[in-house]
């Protein structure tokens, strides 16, 4: 009873109200991924007009740990067989970071007029709550850090459908899996005690973005075990779209004007820089027969880590490939952006 009251408090009965409208617009006008873009949109707009909004918390968690539970399907032994032709892309993650950094700190700090502190950690395309973290502990606006990852996000999300369509022809509003109706009770059972654990083993030792890569772990076992071959059903994909759509858009609660002309302008400018430079490390894998195109193009993109899987299912993507890639990338930021920050200090 609790847990409802927590739940369906004012500000997010209104997140969820707009999250609606946002989806039913989106699928109206036939545009991509509504489920994901409806809501992350309903409540931006929401949010600028002032409307009180607040995500979803616990469900949110639970939809991380159903994404989490999805990649852990896609490691399978053909996977593992072709894990050296991933080496040398994975290789490129380490500089794709270091470029974005050394571009990315002079735009904040230079040219936006940052502190130190801000401009390093809004720079790190890290977790969001990490950077959050990490700047407040090195002296940074947190308010500030928020806003400028929440557009990161935001941005990269909203352009990568569209990029997707125009390029490649994904039409993104196809049903992003089999129905819950379509696979064995028993499977669904091994998914579901799979994800709980894998979260609360990785909550236990402290594990980074836990919701995440505890069911992962978990998961991935049971499938290369070859007790799961199915994703988790279709609805719950659907699901976790909606509720991490709603929670980044109801990250704009309360921001002000001079906040929209100073922080969210700046962190559309960064997203142009970000874009550019993703792009160029996503031609050369592409150059070096690493990965096709599109796998490419959604490896290196420097969206949310959940935001980015659910991408990738939906367009048929290599899932495993594309979240190896942005797990390489929110662990290197998250350990090596605290040590080079004290160097750098």
């Amino acid at each position: 009873m609790q847990f409802v009251k927590t739940l369906l408090n004012r500000a997010r009965l209104a997140a969820l109200a707009a999250s609606v409208v946002g989806t039913v617009v989106f699928h109206l006008l036939d545009l991509p991924l509504p489920f994901l873009l409806g809501p992350m949109f309903g409540c931006l707009v929401a949010a600028l007009a002032g409307a009180p909004l607040k995500g979803l918390g616990p469900l949110a968690t639970a939809m991380r740990i159903v994404l989490g539970v999805a990649v852990g399907t896609a490691i399978t032994p053909e996977l593992l067989e072709r894990m050296p032709q991933m080496i040398y892309s994975i290789a490129l993650v380490p500089p794709f970071i270091l470029i974005i950094g050394l571009i990315g700190y002079p735009w904040f700090r230079k040219v936006c007029g940052f502190d130190h502190p801000t401009s390093y950690y809004s720079a790190m395309p890290g977790g969001l709550q990490d950077m959050l973290i990490f700047g407040e502990e090195a002296g940074g606006n947190v308010r500030t850090l928020s806003l400028i990852h929440a557009t990161r996000v935001l941005v990269i999300v909203t352009s990568a459908p569209f990029l997707l369509q125009a390029m490649w022809g994904v039409p993104l509003v196809s049903f992003p899996g089999a129905s819950a109706a379509e696979i064995p009770l028993l499977e669904m059972a091994i998914m579901a005690v799979a994800g709980t654990a894998g979260w609360l083993g990785a909550r236990a030792i402290g594990l980074f973005g836990a919701p995440i890569i505890g069911p992962l772990a978990a998961t991935a076992l049971a499938s290369l075990a070859g007790l799961v071959e199915h994703r988790p059903p279709g609805e719950m994909l659907l699901a976790a779209q909606f509720i991490l759509g709603l929670g980044v858009g109801a990250e704009y609660v309360g921001v002000t004007l001079r906040e929209l002309k100073r922080d969210v302008l700046a962190g559309i400018g960064y997203c142009v820089l970000l874009s550019g430079i993703a792009l160029g490390f996503a031609e050369i894998v592409i150059a070096i027969g690493a990965a096709p195109p599109m796998e490419a193009f959604l490896a290196f993109a420097p969206g949310g880590q959940s935001e980015m899987a659910i991408l990738a299912i939906v367009a048929g993507a290599d899932l495993a490939y594309v979240v190896t890639h942005h797990l390489v990338r929110l662990v290197v930021v998250i350990i090596g952006a605290p040590i080079v920050a004290r160097l750098v200090r």
